[in-house]
């Protein structure tokens, strides 16, 4: 956050922090505080909504109940239960913002890190649940898919093919590889095998698609 534009009113020349900082000091309620407290639950309680009964079999109306708030107090913050379950997944993954993938100089060593790290997220309840919930939700509605490919995915796969360049110009990997399929080969089976329940999303399974990946698009 960052502080208001200049005003006549001197209050918009201090922090948001400051101003939280100063109602705390006088022990006056704070509403700001009080609607962070109330978004955090709200999506807490999502969480633990979908992976309980699952997307289908959740409602507003429920995940007001788990929060504590009223069902207006969500509509007035989300459009709809997948744009709660969107927030409650980003917030989760802690968002896109300062993404970097480890640069050793050893890309075989870096993307079986990323992988193998990848694999064990996708195979934790606390991950999994929002994360399928999303999925659900996203191939019905396009608005939800490309808020997640701005706000999320975008971010994350720009952050990946930096690496790939820096192992392009390091020799690594072939120089005129295209990158989106350098992504794809590397991460769809992952998540094919995950979408399908169709195998165990182990570390060895992760250093093989690393291995895979690396033989087709060597330099």
């Amino acid at each position: 956050m960052s502080a208001g534009r200049r005003s006549v009113k001197t209050d918009r020349l201090v922090s948001p922090d400051a101003r939280l900082r100063a109602v705390a000091a006088t022990g006056k309620p704070n509403p700001a505080r009080r609607s962070e407290r109330s978004r955090r639950a709200v999506l807490a309680a999502a969480r633990e909504l979908v992976a309980e009964v699952g997307y289908a079999k959740m409602s507003i109306e429920a995940i007001a109940a788990r929060a504590g708030v009223g069902k207006q107090t969500i509509y007035r913050w989300w459009p709809s239960k997948g744009a709660v379950i969107f927030d409650a997944f980003l917030a989760l993954s802690e968002g896109a913002d300062g993404v970097r993938l480890p640069d050793t100089g050893d890309l075989e060593a870096d993307l079986k890190t990323v992988m193998r790290a990848t694999a064990a997220e996708f195979a934790d309840p606390a991950f999994e649940a929002p994360l399928r919930a999303l999925n659900t939700q996203i191939a019905d509605d396009p608005a939800l898919a490309a808020l997640y490919r701005e706000k999320l995915a975008g971010p994350i796969d720009e952050a990946k093919k930096e690496r790939l360049r820096s192992a392009q110009r390091a020799g690594q990997l072939h120089r005129d590889a295209d990158l989106d399929l350098v992504l794809e080969v590397l991460y769809a089976p992952l998540f094919q095998r995950w979408l399908h329940r169709s195998g165990p999303l182990t570390a060895e399974y992760a250093d093989a698609l690393v291995d895979v990946t690396l033989r087709a698009f060597a330099p």
